[in-house]
């Protein structure tokens, strides 16, 4: 069986949900979505420029989680739909994440500046996006209560701290040294 990649039927404005609300494109759930698919795909090139494999195999994880997001956002709200779902069991896999790199890495002393490999610049990136994600999800959450689980947010405010210390994991595993922010006097 193969899908028509153009149906036509969002010429006006207008997408789909999965149980069939049709919604203005710039609704806030599309922008959540979207931004939640923007974030896999800026995770796919930070993926694709690590050489860690068992890093690869965790942020492979994290996007097919995200993908798991998506199609709760992207399914309608009024209806009884049922959806893959996010377990306290994904939010200990990056706690735990996070804490092996902090057992690693160097204490934090200063806000540090993104930037000294592409990687990890990648890996900054990705943080803001994610935390844009679960800006526009809160968001969501309440203008339309009831409509998002809370361990959406909960996984992604986690997330942008994993993909935090991912940059500083990096910068570790490549001997680039860490540039300190420096407040202008």
């Amino acid at each position: 069986m193969s899908f028509k990649i153009y149906t036509k039927t969002g010429d006006k404005g207008t997408t789909g949900l999965y149980g069939g609300a049709r919604i203005p494109k710039y609704h806030i759930r599309i922008e959540s979505y979207g931004t939640v698919d923007e974030l896999n795909s800026h995770l796919g090139l930070l993926r694709d420029q690590i050489t860690d494999a068992d890093d690869q195999q965790i942020i492979e994880t994290i996007q097919n989680r995200l993908f798991t997001i998506g199609s709760n956002l992207a399914s309608d709200p009024s209806k009884e739909i049922k959806t893959p779902d996010l377990t306290e069991d994904d939010i200990l896999l990056l706690e735990n994440g996070i804490d092996n790199i902090d057992a690693i890495v160097p204490p934090l002393k200063n806000f540090i500046l993104p930037g000294g490999h592409i990687a990890v610049s990648q890996a900054h990136v990705c943080r803001c996006v994610c935390r844009r994600a679960e800006r526009l999800v809160v968001a969501l959450s309440e203008s339309e209560p009831d409509t998002v689980p809370s361990i959406l947010v909960v996984y992604l405010n986690r997330l942008s701290d994993y993909l935090f210390m991912v940059g500083r994991k990096l910068s570790h595993d490549l001997g680039v040294e860490e540039t300190a922010w420096i407040a202008r006097k």
